[in-house]
């Protein structure tokens, strides 16, 4: 395999804040990892980070059943999953570079208030020098575009969110 190939892996690894990341050309691999394999786990920074998320919103619906009115409560959370079912997210099915247009300085593919069909490119994510079309899943309107141009997504990352 080739070092500069080798070389831009590593870089894409640091960038995207993945652990670990392997690539297959042939009967060549390479598998490249943030740590050790001797059974290493990562900084107890990245385990005392997860819980603190999860546990603010489950201590926060606590005091709102508790409150004196929760009939005006149990509106607001029924109305909500409502407005999420009708949105649809698309996530970035790949590691890579997200670009908005088919080349520098043409007109993106899609912007905010256009109607998409399914199938219709929304955007290129560019991953290993390869250049990857995503298309739209679904057929709306695109509400959101998530990512800048030109910047990296990480697998599974929402990019835009159609209605």
């Amino acid at each position: 395999m080739d070092l500069r190939k080798i070389k831009t892996l590593i870089d894409l690894v640091e960038e995207s804040g993945i652990a670990e990341l392997e690539v297959k050309e042939g009967e060549e691999s390479v598998r490249i990892s943030r740590y050790p394999t001797g059974g290493m786990q990562p900084p107890p920074q990245y385990y005392a980070a997860a819980p603190q998320p999860l546990a603010a919103p489950a201590s926060a619906p606590a005091p709102a059943a508790a409150a004196p009115a929760p009939a005006g409560e149990a509106a607001a959370p029924v109305a909500a999953p409502k407005a999420a079912e009708s949105r649809h997210v698309v996530k970035a099915p790949m590691v890579g570079t997200f670009y908005r247009t088919p080349s520098p300085g043409a007109k993106p593919f899609v912007e905010v208030g256009q109607t998409v069909k399914a199938g219709q490119t929304l955007c290129i994510i560019e991953a290993m020098k390869m250049l990857n079309q995503i298309e739209s899943d679904k057929t709306g309107v695109v509400v959101e575009i998530l990512v800048d141009n030109e910047k990296p997504v990480e697998f599974d990352q929402p990019m835009f969110i159609i209605e």
